[in-house]
């Protein structure tokens, strides 16, 4: 990674944020912003990055979004409410540095404001606060660039119609905005883990950002026992990140990673924020996925999980949110408490709804082939391999296939 890329990762969510807050438009403020990294690239050819590289992009990014706005007919009340606000330096102090969170919490409930679907609040997170091109969203959804461009464009539209806030919600509406922000919170981090496309396996800048917005919510809402329970889970899925990948590259099963490089320390505060969120007896969906990763993490090996629990647990999570993908992670249980025929005999009503998703077909694949159904099972792994975008995904399945 360049120290360009580092810099572009470290400021761009919070420059993004602190100029929609003052323009009061996020689409506006993410093409600014990109311009003026764009200028960066041009300036700081030679990788000589200035000290106060964080000023220099804040103020590029402002006289972008000046130049953007009077070529903008309409931009002429937005151009007013910038220079009102405009400073010729940035505040180091620690107000500031709040300020500049709840600028970035107000970003994260704009983007992911009700009067927008699901896909185009993931897709405009990713553009504004996570800093993705729209190529690279494109890539994600595996759609074309000049639909992206479009649904990006709708999205903002959407926004201004609804005069969405960039601010965070008051205390009374926080209940009913906070489901969506979760949602695509952790999309956004599944998204970093394991990237549902492109040429990267995983995406490591947009799982951090991930953490980092769940860990302002959670300063924000304290005691919200969602909060804090996906933020655990969060932490677990991280504790194991260095372990996912060989040093090749190449996807490593959860069965076969090292326990020992587990991160401990993230595994401790995890289980900690765990138990606060079920000590307030507001059971949710994301509190059950931590606690099922938290069983994950606490056992010494694979086969000696506490596969028993964990089949209740997705029993407890169907019944809070009822989806086929719960109960084929439920078989993965059921394979070891009770036996291959039975797992089986439990995903395969599933086969209709999920035929177009990989993961049914490797499940299904793995059980077969622990019956000695081999023609099946490589008839199986065929077609989840057909099915899979990610490239380290691809590889496994691949290697599967060799034996």
């Amino acid at each position: 990674m360049t120290r360009l890329e580092q810099v572009y990762r470290q400021e761009a969510a919070r420059i993004t944020a602190a100029l929609a807050a003052r323009i009061g438009d996020v689409g506006l403020a993410a093409d600014a912003v990109q311009d003026a990294f764009i200028e960066a690239i041009e300036h700081w050819r030679d990788g000589d990055v200035p000290p106060n590289y964080g000023g220099w992009l804040a103020t590029t990014a402002r006289r972008k979004a000046i130049d953007r706005l009077r070529r903008a007919r309409a931009g002429q009340q937005k151009l007013a409410l910038l220079a009102a606000t405009m400073t010729d330096s940035e505040d180091g102090s620690e107000g500031a540095a709040d300020a500049a969170d709840d600028e970035l919490l107000g970003m994260i409930f704009a983007c992911c404001h009700p009067a927008l679907p699901r896909e185009s609040q993931i897709a405009l997170t990713l553009r504004a606060v996570c800093g993705l091109t729209t190529a690279e969203i494109a890539a994600a959804f595996l759609a074309a660039e000049p639909a992206m461009t479009q649904r990006l464009l709708r999205a903002r539209k959407a926004l201004r119609a609804a005069h969405a806030d960039l601010r965070v919600p008051d205390p009374d509406e926080l209940a009913g905005r906070l489901a969506e922000v979760l949602a695509v919170i952790y999309l956004v981090f599944n998204e970093g883990y394991l990237a549902s496309a492109g040429r990267q396996p995983a995406r490591r800048d947009l799982a951090a950002q991930a953490v980092t917005l769940t860990r302002l919510l959670h300063r924000l809402m304290p005691r919200e026992p969602e909060v804090l329970g996906l933020l655990a889970l969060l932490l677990l899925h991280e504790s194991r990140a260095a372990t996912r990948f060989d040093g090749w590259g190449r996807l490593v099963r959860l069965a076969d990673q090292d326990r020992a490089r587990w991160d401990r320390a993230l595994i401790t505060e995890a289980t900690r924020l765990l138990d606060r969120a079920l000590a307030l007896r507001a059971p949710g969906p994301y509190q059950v996925q931590a606690a099922i990763a938290a069983l994950h993490a606490e056992a010494p090996g694979y086969e000696q999980t506490d596969w028993a629990q964990i089949r209740l647990l997705y029993d407890r999570l169907q019944s809070l949110t009822p989806s086929p993908v719960v109960l084929l992670n439920r078989a993965v249980a059921t394979r070891y408490v009770v036996g291959h025929q039975t797992a089986l005999a439990e995903i395969m009503p599933l086969a209709s709804e999920l035929d177009g998703y990989r993961l049914f077909h490797a499940l299904r694949a793995g059980l077969l082939a622990g019956l000695g159904r081999d023609d099946e099972a490589r008839a199986a792994r065929e077609r989840a391999l057909a099915l899979a975008g990610n490239p380290a995904e691809r590889e496994l399945l691949a290697r599967d296939l060799s034996f």
